[in-house]
Order: C-alpha cells, then structure tokens, then sequence
C-alpha cells in the first residue's frame, strides 16, 4: 500500500475508534448516571435513542454526500460536531437536556461510518477491500476496549461528567488528524464505466434510490441490518448494569464484560472479515448473526459469571465483524460508486432498530424487573435476521454492481 493509502486507512481507522468509543461508553457511564440524572431504565433508553434518531436521519444524507462532495471536509466538520455534543454530555441535568446533547453528537456521528467506508473504497484494490475494511474497522472494537477499560478509573477519580470531557477531548484530536490526513479520491472513469445498468451521467439521485428500493436484496440485506443493529445495541446499553444490579457485581468488574467483547470483537473481525474475502459474504454474514443470538440467549441464561463471560466472547465474535462485512457487500453486489449512498441507506435501517431498543429493552426491564426479556429480544432478533439472508446465500457477486 502507498503512504497515502496507509495514512486515510489510520485517519479512518481513529475516527471509527473515537464515534464507536463514544456511542458505547454511554451504557458504561448509565450506572453512575442514573442516579444523578434520576431517570429510570427506559428514560435512560430515550436518551440514548436520541442520539440514534439524529444518526439515523443524516446518515443517508452524508452517505451522498460522500459520493459527490470532499470527504475530507465532511471528515473535518462531523466529528468536531460530535466533539461538541459529547463535551456538553458532561453538563447533562435532565431527560431533555440529556436527550438533546447526544441528539447533537449522533449527528456528528452520522459522518463517522457511512464516509469513512466510502473513502476506504475509493483507494483500496477489490482485491485487499474485504481485509481494509475490516482493518480500519477495527478502530470500533478498539475504542470499546481502551474506553471500557479506562472509563471506571476516570469515574472513580473523578465522576461521571469527567469520562464525557474525556471523550470529547478524543474527538478533537480525531478531528484534526482528518484534515491532516485524509484526501479526497476521485473516482476513476474506468469505475463509472464498469456498471452494465446504469449510465451515472445520465442519473439523478431520486432515480437511483427509486432503483435501489426496488431491488429485494437492497430489502432483505437492510431488513436484517435493522434486527441486528437491535440486537447489538441492547447488550451495549444495559449488559454493565445487569451484571452490578443482577450479580452484585463492582463497577470496576462490570467492565471487563464489555472488555470481553471487545476482544472477541477483534479476533472476530481479523478472522470473519478475512473469511469473507474467500467464502463469501453472505455466508458470514449469517454467521455473525448467529454467534450474536447465541451469545444474547447465553447472556439472558447465565446465572454464574463465568457462564456470562462466555456468552459475552460469543456475541463479540459476531458482532465485531459484523460492521466491515456489510460495508463490503454494498460493493460486491451494487455499484461501487453508488457505495456511500447505499451504505448511508442501510444506516437508516440500523438507525430504526438502534432507535428502538434501548427504551423498549428498558422499558421490559422496568416492567419485568428483570433484564431477561431484554436479552430474549435481543436473541430473536437476531434470529430473524438470519431467516432474511437465506434466500441470498446462494447470490453471486455481479461484477460492476447490480440495479
């Protein structure tokens, strides 16, 4: 790889370190936010579904944005959006004020997945796309780990307003290091050519998303982007304080559940997202789903912590290869200069599930008091998601993109 390759690889791999870093401390910050803040279970899934709203809205708007506009400049702005509301979490005193700081740091976010893949896209081979992807996506899994990891000693040092001051400091330096490191690619004429459907010069973007929402695997592969993504969020969201209420667990032990899945989440990665270059997507695909159903009825089961650790390392394993395979199968089977836009499309349908499950996982654990049902949803979920992909499994990559 050229410099400049591994320089927007590093750049992206930092930024998808930081936005996943952020989104997912929230639910290490809840036990010692819920107190403070005096909400319950299923207020504090509100917040968090803010966020996931402001996400779900501008992704598919950045995702075009990326495929017309400097991804640069949208790699400069958006994060330092997400700088701001994270920052401005630490000063959070009530549901509302709460809801509209992270609202405020999903937008920022919403830049952080969808333009990072398609800029990946843009300057690597197809050859190396399935292990570059997975690679810079390795920053989502690696931001959980570090921050779980470091999160309980800011706390406990200082309190819970500190770990949100701590993150936005992160986003500031992701910020920078994007203008310094990231530059736009043109896409190459050769690629506008290669679609045997579709002529680009001729096409306005209504025509192409009426194209793409009328095409079943654009459903199905969406369809069941949405029921993982309600499957992942909820462990995320409520996993630290199910083991501190649930098993008596200390804050500081909590995380190393967190920690557990991080870790399976990068051996996942390396190992699924390689696979996938070589088996197919699909393939891994359902694999990830599975591995995260087993996982969540393991954890919805467990009543030692060694059995819940273990269902823990399940769940990383499909869902830290999850994010990369997906990004890649936007360009196996459509048009890779249509990637962004059709990333950012999927993002809504994850968007949908995200927005969804923390209040209503939180609402069945007021209800229930217990998190039982909330990790049974989670199962399902993604049980259903694999039934979607079946039909797919037997799909050939087409060679240029199929509308």
């Amino acid at each position: 790889m050229s410099r400049r390759v591994i320089a927007v690889i590093t750049a992206g791999f930092f930024t998808v370190f930081t936005a996943y870093g952020i989104r997912y401390m929230y639910g290490v910050l809840l036990p010692k936010m819920l107190p403070a803040l005096e909400i319950n279970k299923a207020e504090a899934g509100i917040i968090y579904a803010s966020y996931f709203i402001a996400y779900t809205i501008f992704s598919p708007i950045l995702g075009l944005m990326a495929d017309r506009l400097s991804i640069r400049l949208i790699l400069t702005a958006f994060p330092a959006m997400l700088c701001l509301g994270t920052f401005l979490m630490s000063y959070s005193s009530s549901l509302l004020n709460s809801s509209l700081f992270f609202a405020l740091a999903g937008l920022g976010s919403a830049a952080c997945w969808s333009p990072v893949m398609a800029l990946i896209l843009r300057w690597v081979s197809d050859r190396r796309r399935g292990i570059a992807l997975a690679i810079t996506d390795m920053g989502s899994t690696s931001g959980i780990l570090v921050w779980t990891w470091l999160m309980p000693y800011i706390v406990e040092a200082s309190d819970w307003m500190a770990g949100w001051k701590s993150l936005a400091a992160m986003a500031l330096i992701a910020t920078v290091l994007n203008a310094v490191l990231i530059k736009d690619k043109p896409l190459p004429e050769s690629i506008h050519s290669s679609s045997t459907t579709i002529n680009v010069s001729g096409e306005k973007t209504g025509y192409i998303y009426l194209k793409l929402l009328q095409n079943k695997m654009f459903w199905l592969i969406g369809l069941s982007y949405m029921l993982v993504g309600f499957s992942v969020l909820i462990p995320f969201t409520f996993l630290t304080a199910h083991a501190v209420e649930t098993f008596q667990m200390p804050y500081q032990t909590a995380k190393w559940l967190i920690i557990v899945i991080a870790i399976f989440g990068l051996i996942g990665k390396l190992t699924i997202g390689y696979y996938s270059d070589v088996l197919g997507r699909i393939k891994m695909m359902i694999l990830c789903s599975l591995l995260i159903a087993a996982g969540s009825f393991g954890i919805m089961l467990s009543n030692t912590i060694l059995t819940l650790a273990i269902s823990c390392a399940i769940f990383g394993l499909g869902y830290g290869a999850l994010w990369a395979v997906y990004a890649a199968v936007a360009s196996d089977y459509f048009p890779k200069m249509y990637s962004g836009r059709i990333i950012g499309l999927w993002t809504v349908y994850l968007g949908i599930g995200s927005i969804v499950a923390p209040p209503l996982a939180g609402w069945t654990i007021d209800t229930t008091g217990s998190y039982a049902w909330a990790f049974l949803l989670t199962s399902v979920s993604a049980a259903i998601s694999i039934l979607l992909l079946f039909p797919l499994i037997k799909t050939r990559p087409h060679p240029g993109g199929n509308l």
